[in-house]
C-alpha cells in the first residue's frame, strides 16, 4: 500500500474511497436517495437501469423495465477518460443494441440543453453552467429512428457561463440547496474531499 510506504505524502482522495465514484449508478445513487426536499429547490435522478452485457438483449431489457425514450446511454465507468465522457441519445429501444456495454440508461429529461456541474473540494462549493444535450421534441422523437453519439458535451470547452441565456433555464440552483448536497454527500462520501457531479 502506498500510504503505508510513503507516509510523508498527503493523499487527498485514497483510491478505496474513491472506487464508489467510478460507478456511475453507485454515485447517482447517492444523489437520488437524498431528501432536499425542504432546501428550495429539488435534486433528481432519472429513471435508470444498468446493462452489463449483450448488446442484443437491451431492447427486451428496456421494455420490461419500462424505460420511456429517448434514452441517454452512457459509460457504467467514469475514470476522466475521453470515453468515459461520451454520451449516446436513443431514439427507439431497437437502436440501442447498437450500444456497447457495460453502460448506464437513463431516461432523457428535457433541461433546457443547460446542466449546472457541482464540484465540491472541502467546504468550497463552485458551480458552473454547461451546454448539455439539446431539448427533444415530441415530433421529434416520432420521427427519429436512430442512436446519436455525443462526445464530452458537458466538458469545460462547453462552458455556457458567459453565453446570453433564458434566466429561466440558466439561474443557478439556490445556496440553501448547494449547502444542504454538499453537506449531505460529504457524510454518504466519508473520506473524499474533492467530488464533482451533474
Amino acid at each position: 500500500d502506498y500510504r503505508q510506504k510513503h507516509p510523508e505524502v498527503t493523499i487527498l482522495d485514497p483510491p478505496d474511497a474513491i472506487k464508489h465514484l467510478h460507478n456511475r449508478q453507485s454515485m447517482l445513487q447517492d444523489v437520488a436517495d437524498l431528501n432536499l426536499s425542504d432546501c428550495n429547490g429539488k435534486v433528481r435522478v432519472p429513471r435508470q437501469m444498468v446493462i452489463t452485457k449483450d448488446s442484443l438483449s437491451i431492447p427486451d431489457q428496456v421494455f420490461e423495465a419500462g424505460l420511456k425514450l429517448p434514452l441517454v446511454a452512457k459509460p457504467l465507468v467514469v475514470d476522466g477518460s475521453a470515453k468515459s465522457h461520451e454520451l449516446f441519445l436513443a431514439y427507439d429501444r431497437f437502436s440501442l443494441s447498437e450500444l456497447e456495454p457495460p453502460m448506464l440508461l437513463q431516461e432523457f429529461v428535457n433541461h433546457g440543453g443547460i446542466l449546472f456541474k457541482i464540484y465540491i473540494i472541502g467546504e468550497t462549493i463552485k458551480v458552473v453552467r454547461r451546454f448539455s444535450l439539446p431539448n427533444v421534441s415530441k415530433r421529434e422523437l416520432a420521427k427519429v429512428v436512430s442512436v446519436f453519439r455525443f462526445p464530452r458535451v458537458s466538458s469545460a470547452a462547453a462552458s455556457a457561463d458567459d453565453a446570453d441565456l433564458d434566466p429561466g433555464i440558466a439561474e443557478l440552483p439556490p445556496r440553501p440547496l448547494l449547502e444542504r448536497l454538499a453537506r449531505e454527500l460529504r457524510h454518504r462520501l466519508v473520506n473524499i474531499l474533492v467530488f464533482c457531479f451533474h
